[in-house]
């Protein structure tokens, strides 16, 4: 937490956000964008987080997330790696490093790239880039294609298949309402040995390469997320290879824009064709329809003609049956008639 609440309410207010909220920066384009400079983002000193998971904790209360299965005060959970999900926004994993008699703790949740993948590859622009820093998600106009989750390169978006009506992708927002009013990130707020700083991004740069300059037995002389993948507004600074708390060092500084130009200049094509695309769909519905019902009044209308033929000649024969019975009864009565008279005659 190592800003004071005045200091930043001062820096809201020196970037504009107080006037600008709710207009946020589509980072859906194949231009490269430099970041908002005086964007805000979290520094995530690794070699101070001892997995306590209270900023797990922190997330779940503030964003109302279902609570776990076992407690945040179970830490038997870090036995296993995990990763976020549709109820979790944020989950810490356990390291052992090889040469280190202590475990290494790394918090993971949404980085907020300056350039976002999610984004780059949303047709609809459910994913924005505030001027705040965080990557917000729109789900009124999410479509579920679910290309932001192939898309992003550090897997965090979730959707929630269990919701059969309403699904939407989840994923950490960087506490966007919190901080529009002022506020810390939940996590930020919650962390008792201050391994997580809240602050103007290009201030959390400084001090990451001052704590590496003072400390460089301590850290590695590297940050993680100033310039991967274009540079994400959640950074990191460790003391062990990135590689070897799984984190990936293979994405290069390319924005995802840039690597998406060729695949999205194809979505306006196909966005000005889904209407009809859809029209056709159910044209094609309609006319099925339409051929079903027919074929359907066409075959009761051939099978109760047929019934009523079986039921005619079922009546012609009963009528005959019934007229040869009567028939045979009134015939032998007759003849019993005529054996009583003759009986009486003798």
């Amino acid at each position: 937490m190592s800003i004071s609440r005045r200091k930043f309410l001062k820096w809201i207010g020196a970037a504009g956000l107080g006037s600008t909220i709710g207009k946020s920066a589509l980072a859906a384009s194949t231009k490269h964008f430099e970041g908002y400079p005086e964007s805000f983002g979290v520094l995530h000193d690794i070699t101070r987080c001892v997995g306590c998971r209270s900023c797990e904790a922190a997330c779940a209360k503030v964003n109302e997330l279902p609570l776990p299965d076992k407690p945040f005060t179970d830490l038997s959970v870090l036995q296993e790696k995990r990763r976020t999900t549709e109820t979790a926004y944020t989950v810490v994993n356990k390291y052992e490093v090889a040469g280190k008699k202590a475990p290494v703790f790394v918090k993971k949740q949404c980085n907020h790239c300056l350039e976002p993948a999610c984004a780059s590859v949303c047709f609809v622009r459910a994913f924005k880039k505030t001027e705040t820093g965080a990557v917000t998600y729109d789900a009124s106009v999410c479509v579920g294609c679910r290309y932001c989750m192939i898309a992003c390169p550090f897997e965090i978006p979730a959707y929630e298949y269990n919701e059969a009506l309403t699904p939407r992708i989840m994923k950490c927002t960087m506490c966007y309402p919190r901080v529009i009013k002022g506020q810390l990130p939940a996590c930020v707020e919650a962390c008792p040995t201050e391994a997580l700083t809240f602050g103007k991004r290009v201030d959390l740069i400084n001090i990451a390469r001052e704590r590496i300059r003072k400390y460089p037995d301590r850290y590695i002389d590297h940050i993680y997320g100033e310039t991967e993948m274009g540079g994400t507004s959640w950074m990191y600074i460790s003391g062990v290879p990135f590689s070897e708390i799984g984190m990936r060092e293979d994405l290069g500084v390319t924005p995802a824009p840039k690597l998406t130009s060729g695949a999205l200049s194809a979505v306006p094509v196909v966005v000005g064709l889904w209407p009809v695309f859809l029209m056709g769909l159910f044209a094609i519905s309609k006319r099925k329809e339409i051929v079903s019902r027919q074929e359907l009044e066409e075959t009761v209308r051939s099978v109760s003609d047929k019934a009523n033929v079986k039921l005619a000649d079922a009546l012609a024969r009963a009528r005959k049956e019934k007229e040869a019975a009567v028939e045979k009864e009134v015939k032998k009565a007759l003849e019993k008639a005529a054996q009583s008279r003759s009986k009486e005659d003798i």
